[in-house]
């Protein structure tokens, strides 16, 4: 009965707040410890996905928050949300990439990767809410940093950006230009087994060559040459 209680007052706390609430706040509500509440939220997610229920309870980062689930969101956004959807061109992707994968980042750095101006991009991925300013850097004029916010992970479904795709490995090849370490290696796996398939062709090549040349020597001959006919001029000759 006590924890049929604590799905109650979870589920009103996350109702009635309608952002993302804090770990410790349901902690300090509750008189729980972390992986209590841990425990009950995640028999109130399996409660709701056995009954087939439009909300689901998502986590992101070290909160929590009550959501209507992805694939209704066809049937809602029409009713309830008049706003202008968010858009992003290619360019603003590329610049919210990199500012996920490097956190603290400032503008100078994301404009050296991308080798263009960011600041549209930053102004409308600031406007749309997806980044924040993470403080000023420890560097001269003290520029400002940025990172992705919790609407970037409820955006793209990441609980934390730890569950990013791993990027691949890359070097720098004598031109100064990015090389794929795991297309190189790829690569190299091709040449050495077409290298190795070509030898062994060679050597099946001359051991064949050297069985049949053995076979020749050792192999007595079957017929012998008949000797040339005396000509009848010879013959008349002697006579």
């Amino acid at each position: 009965m006590e924890i049929e209680k604590s799905k109650a007052i979870i589920e009103a706390i996350l109702f009635a707040a309608g952002r993302i609430v804090k770990s410790s706040e349901l902690i300090l509500v509750l008189e729980k410890n972390e992986e209590e509440i841990h425990t009950i939220i995640k028999s109130m997610q399996d409660d709701y996905k056995a009954n087939n229920r439009g909300i689901e309870i998502i986590k992101v980062e070290d909160g929590y928050q009550l959501a209507t689930k992805k694939e209704l969101y066809e049937y809602i956004y029409p009713i309830l949300d008049k706003r202008t959807k968010p858009n992003l061109s290619t360019a603003a992707l590329e610049t919210l990439s990199i500012i996920a994968y490097n956190p603290r980042i400032t503008r100078a750095e994301i404009e050296a990767i991308r080798g263009v101006s960011a600041d549209a991009c930053v102004y409308k991925l600031l406007e749309y809410g997806l980044v924040e300013e993470a403080g000023k850097a420890d560097l001269p004029g003290k520029p400002m940093t940025y990172k992705t916010t919790d609407e970037f992970l409820k955006m793209f479904g990441y609980s934390s950006l730890k569950d990013l795709p791993e990027l691949p490995r890359y070097k720098l090849d004598s031109n100064q230009q990015i090389v794929i370490d795991d297309l190189v290696e790829n690569e190299e796996n091709t040449n050495n087994v077409s290298e190795n398939l070509d030898n062994e062709n060679a050597s099946n090549e001359t051991e064949t060559t050297d069985t049949v040349n053995t076979k020749d020597i050792n192999e007595p001959h079957s017929k012998q040459e008949a000797p040339m006919p005396e000509r009848e001029e010879d013959n008349n000759l002697q006579k």
